[in-house]
């Protein structure tokens, strides 16, 4: 990534708005700006301060110190700052500094980052008022203006309260598996100094901005761009029109409109129309809002039920079904005959919500077109959690071949499945190749809030049956999820909801059927779970419901009833020995579950399995290289996953490390289009896995060549063993390559209900960094209590438009609202797999919801069938 020193082309030589004393120096701000985290960013190239949500002041990543007050800047008007004192991460005194990033890196207090320079900041304001005195049960309240999607924030405050207390951190990358390093980048990530696409600046560099549909299902008769294109600062604005290749992108179908052009039909309130280019990000916004559109509005299909009738208009258009998907399959006999004679039954309907991702960091593309005339070529600069999904839908909408796009990837700020999809990639990529210019495109958190895909909301129809000893017999599920407009990967999470119907349980007959549904609603397609968590929050109700008629505690029900090596589990796929895992966390949470019992607390149980990878019959690919650089005395280490906070970089650090024997501070790792190895995006908790087997690989072909330098060594990790769910082929197919497993208690009060803490026992396999590994599972922890109690995402019936609008209003528990959550790691190795290595990332929130609602109901007597459960908390 260019080096961030880089001012934009914009100049202005007018009188000034505002003067302040910046990082010790006075400075002059020239150009108008809406706040001042724009004028610091925009026009000073102060960087360390984020925007996560300007002007709305929620997620706290641009806080910066205005004299000696910890503010959050994008609340303050330049002519309210004028003539102040203003400290940015970059003015902090260099010992300051140093040790806010040895306690972040040492405690692995960071994720994706992207929030960390403000929290920092806020820890810095605190702790010059309150030295060592500062704990971190007192800095917690303080951090409610912060958000945090990834940490669950336990290891922030282990990070501030070391530096408040003055205790020595002397942080450092690991050099092999299972070490419990610091993470690739974790200093610079905790001072703002790695920047992320929108924080590149290059000579020349435009903005664009996008104009959105006002109507969910809507003919567009007319676009009038004339207005916007005479706007200060305004350089061109492109529609459909302008669009020379292929008007539809998408990752499994191409579906979705790079902007709908006149003569087409809007089918969700995401979609674009037109891209305007300005000199400023502020010119470029406001002139967008100038664009005049003609409707011919439709009333949209909002209602997944509604749309599967026969008689329902077609929801997207383009398409001739709103089915999007069935997912189906039948195992054993007489499913409806076992309910009927089952000793017991439960008969439920369970509704989960949709969620925003509310990753901190708005989608962000930066194009660099070159100027080689007829055969130029581009450099996009993406976010995305698949580079080269990017890279081809990018040529082809130009009419390009793919060796003219490069896409690099900025490692970014969070992502959890919602950037798998292109947002504005494609946009920024036109503008700069017709213009000839340089063009990034930032979205605004409400843009984000339309764009991007998100949770599925799925109705779970539940009829389940067991023995008088709690032994299951019969299952039969029909889900219903609502995708939205466009594919995404909506087909493959109701997939996912559909094979993953069962739990880690046996059943004697199975009967599952999950459909996806095209609606003109909000897209929905991959997010952290993958259709796993919202399957079992139903059937881990429903076997707790089986539990209390039985007579027998959730553990017991659970222990006879869960899967093992050899097993017949679900779809039919014979469970191998990493099946192990699930009675190996069910056995290691057994004595917090008998010594919470005995203290009297309500308590909730709760066990998930979530898939390792794609699988389904689906040839998984992953790339890696090896080069030794003679000329810096480096080894570059190239793979094929996205960096999203996840760890994914460390894995490959740590494994290249290990393998080849060398010290880890002279590895760098890069991803980026420049050669294949990258096969389809990184999702599916396959990031760990496929790395690490590639990366292990790539050594091994350096080593067997003498670690010859300047060559690429290169090797394929491969898993192509896996089988379609529902094949009627195959016996007893095997769906995924491996699972991970999850034991988690909650534990409440049984006065209030409230949940006092979560003890989550995870089997990953093998943890190549425990302390990453700890983070991973806090972080799902406090994504899962929000989705289990208070997160939603709705839209109105009426127009499919979101009513949610801001980072608050979406439910997020802040620092202060978080229980204590212990993490424990098992280990069963996974055969087939290097290092015997399973995965964390989406399991990790999967059995919270229930055992959460299972705790409530001990406490309350309420048995809970829909999330969020507390909304109005």
């Amino acid at each position: 990534m260019d080096p961030l020193d880089e001012t934009d082309a914009v100049s202005d030589t007018s009188a000034p708005t505002a003067s302040f004393t910046l990082n010790g120096q006075p400075v002059v701000v020239r150009r108008p700006h809406p706040h001042l985290l724009a004028a610091l960013r925009e026009e000073l190239d102060v960087t360390s301060p984020k925007d996560g949500c300007s002007p709305s002041g929620q997620c706290g990543c641009c806080t910066v110190l205005i004299d000696g007050k910890a503010v959050v800047s994008c609340q303050q008007p330049l002519e309210k700052i004028d003539g102040s004192e203003i400290i940015t991460l970059e003015g902090v005194d260099q010992n300051e500094r140093q040790a806010f990033a040895d306690a972040f890196a040492a405690c692995g207090g960071l994720q994706c980052g992207f929030c960390i320079p403000g929290i920092v900041m806020r820890a810095k304001a605190q702790i010059d008022k309150k030295g060592a005195s500062l704990t971190r049960q007192g800095m917690a309240p303080h951090l409610g203006a912060h958000l945090c999607r990834c940490t669950g924030y336990v290891k922030i405050l282990d990070a501030i309260e070391a530096v408040a207390q003055g205790t020595t951190c002397a942080p450092a990358l690991s050099n092999q598996v299972g070490g419990s390093g610091a993470k690739y980048e974790a200093a610079e990530l905790t001072l703002g100094d790695r920047g992320y696409v929108d924080d590149i600046r290059v000579p020349g560099m435009l903005h664009a901005a996008l104009r959105l549909t006002d109507h969910a299902r809507a003919d567009i008769t007319s676009i009038d761009t004339t207005v916007a294109e005479q706007a200060d600062g305004v350089v061109a604005a492109f529609t459909a029109a302008d669009i020379a290749g292929a008007l539809r992108v998408g990752i499994i179908y191409k579906d979705w409109p790079v902007m709908i052009p006149v003569g087409g039909t809007t089918s969700c309130p995401g979609d674009v129309l037109t891209v305007v280019v300005a000199e400023t990000r502020e010119q470029a916004r406001a002139a967008a809002e100038l664009v005049e559109v003609g409707y011919a509005v439709h009333t949209p299909n909002t209602d997944p039920v509604a749309a599967l009738r026969p008689d329902s208009p077609l929801s997207v258009w383009g398409t001739d079904s709103n089915t999007l998907s069935v997912s189906a399959y039948q195992r054993g006999d007489d499913v409806d005959g076992l309910l009927d004679a089952a000793a017991f039954t439960v008969r439920e309907t369970f509704t989960t919500q949709r969620i925003e991702h509310a990753f901190l960091e708005p989608e962000s593309t930066l194009a660099v077109p070159s100027d080689d005339g007829a055969e130029r070529t581009m450099l996009v600069y993406s976010g995305g959690q698949g580079v080269w999904d990017d890279r081809d839908d990018i040529a082809a909408m130009l009419a390009i071949d793919t060796s003219r796009v490069t896409v690099e990837l900025v490692s970014n700020g969070g992502a959890f499945g919602g950037k798998e999809d292109m947002s504005n990639q494609a946009h920024a990529s036109l503008a700069a190749w017709l213009l000839g210019r340089p063009v990034k495109c930032t979205l605004s958190r409400e843009e984000s809030f339309r764009i991007h895909a998100k949770r599925h909301p799925i109705t779970l129809d539940y009829a389940a049956g067991c023995d008088s000893e709690g032994r299951l017999t019969a299952l039969k599920v029909r889900a219903i999820g609502d995708s939205g407009a466009y594919a995404s990967v909506g087909m493959k999470v109701l997939e996912r909801a559909a094979g993953h119907a069962c739990g880690p349980y046996r059943w004697d007959a199975i009967d599952i059927e999950a459909t996806a549904v095209r609606t003109n609603n909000l897209v929905c397609g991959a997010f952290r779970g993958f259709g796993a968590n919202q399957a079992q929050f139903a059937m881990e109700g429903v076997l707790d419901r089986l539990a209390e008629q039985v007579g027998i505690s959730g553990w017991e029900i659970r222990k006879r009833n869960v899967i093992r090596p050899g097993d017949e589990w679900g779809p039919g796929q014979i469970m191998d020995d990493g099946a192990g895992g699930a009675e190996a966390v069910l056995d290691e949470i057994k004595g917090a579950y008998d010594e919470a019992r005995a203290a009297g607390k309500a308590i909730g149980l709760g066990l998930g399995l979530k898939n390792s990878g794609l699988g389904n019959g689906f040839r998984e690919v992953c790339g890696a290289l090896i080069r030794f650089r003679s000329d810096t005395d480096r080894v570059e280490v190239r793979h094929g996953f996205t960096e999203m906070g996840q760890g994914v970089h460390t894995v490959a650090l740590q494994v290249a490390a290990q393998e080849l024997g060398i010290d880890p501070d002279r590895i760098d790792v890069i991803v980026d289009t420049t050669h294949e190895l990258g096969f389809g995006q990184t999702t599916g908790s396959r990031g760990t896995l496929m790395t690490a087997g590639s990366v292990q690989l790539a050594c091994r072909a350096a080593l067997a060549a003498d670690c010859a330098p300047d060559v690429d060594h290169t090797a394929e990790y491969i898993v192509d063993w896996t089988q379609k769910l529902g094949d009627p082929d195959v016996t007893n197919p095997t769906i995924h390559s491996c699972f991970s497993y999850a034991a988690q208690l909650a534990i409440a009060d049984r006065e209030t209900g409230a949940i006092e803490k979560v003890i989550a026992v995870h089997d990953v396999g093998k943890a190549v960094n425990p302390m990453l590994v700890e983070g991973q599972v806090e972080g799902s922890v406090h994504m899962g209590l929000g989705y289990a109690l208070t997160e939603d995402f709705p839209t109105d019936p009426e127009t499919g438009f979101p009513t949610n609008m801001t980072l608050r209003s979406l439910g997020i528990l802040r620092a202060k609202d978080v229980p204590e959550i212990e993490v424990r790691i098992v280990e069963v190795p996974q055969p087939r797999s290097p290092y015997g290595i399973k995965g964390v990332g989406e399991i990790g929130l999967v059995p919270t919801a229930p055992a959460v609602a299972a705790a409530i109901r001990e406490a309350t007597g309420v048995w809970h069938t829909r999330l969020p459960m507390r909304r109005d908390t």
